[in-house]
């Protein structure tokens, strides 16, 4: 397991796990967008793994519209993580599973200024937490700011499910830090790609899994590394020491 505190605390922001499920072709969900289930139960088990190894869980608006996850964990023991969503214009609905059944105290909105202020209190009336950050150029939240809000509230480990777009930000920003991939032997042809567009245009400049383990799971198969980025320093023997075994699905 990962030196969470020791890492986080090196780079002043929690340490960001990425984990989704994907096809062979590298989809996360049909062309409709239905993607339960792409994993095995077995990879589903072990997703709850990493729910009670980390602090917090983060997804994006579209995830939870769409999805209506829970967020919690079910399949092992252990604490529920801090749940985040990402939503710049707080359109998540008020029935959503995050905030029905007393979810509302442990989940965080981080919205922007776009988020209607009769919105924000509906949301504060459940229970929940707003926390309004600046916007990036595109108008959505700035995630390196979220990242850093974060770390004040002493969350030193950060589990992030998806959805696609948050899964491209976040490598195209290089806050990924750990990548743990479940390859399901399905192909679906046309459908929601697991990453999109990251400008590169040079394999030199390719994102790269170190460290890396291939763990069946079933009939899948869970990729498991340290991401490292083109122009960033090769880790030491002694620099690895303090970030630890890296192990995720």
């Amino acid at each position: 397991m990962m030196d969470y505190a020791n890492t986080s605390k090196m780079i002043s922001r929690p340490v960001v796990t990425l984990s989704y499920a994907q096809t062979l072709d590298g989809r996360l969900a049909t062309s409709t967008g239905s993607s339960q289930w792409i994993s095995a139960p077995e990879s589903l088990r072990f997703s709850h793994e990493l729910r009670v190894e980390h602090d917090a869980i983060m997804v994006g608006a579209g995830t939870v519209c769409k999805d209506d996850p829970r967020l919690t964990v079910r399949l092992v023991a252990g604490r529920d993580p801090l749940r985040v969503v990402v939503d710049s214009t707080l359109r998540t609905p008020l029935t959503a599973a995050v905030l029905t059944e007393e979810a509302a105290p442990g989940t965080v909105f981080a919205v922007t200024d776009r988020a209607p202020a009769a919105r924000c209190d509906d949301v504060r009336a459940l229970g929940a937490t707003v926390l309004s950050l600046p916007a990036e150029s595109g108008g959505r939240v700035d995630l390196v700011a979220l990242l850093a809000a974060l770390h004040e509230w002493g969350i030193r480990s950060l589990l992030v499910e998806g959805g696609a777009e948050m899964i491209t930000a976040l490598l195209r920003a290089r806050l990924v830090d750990r990548l743990a991939v479940c390859v399901a032997p399905k192909i679906l042809g046309a459908g929601i790609e697991a990453v999109g567009e990251l400008g590169i245009r040079e394999l030199a400049r390719t994102l790269i899994m170190t460290d890396t383990s291939v763990i069946r799971y079933g009939v899948d198969l869970v990729l498991d590394g340290r991401v490292e980025y083109p122009g960033t320093p090769t880790m030491t023997a002694e620099s690895e020491g303090s970030v630890g075994c890296v192990r995720v699905s």
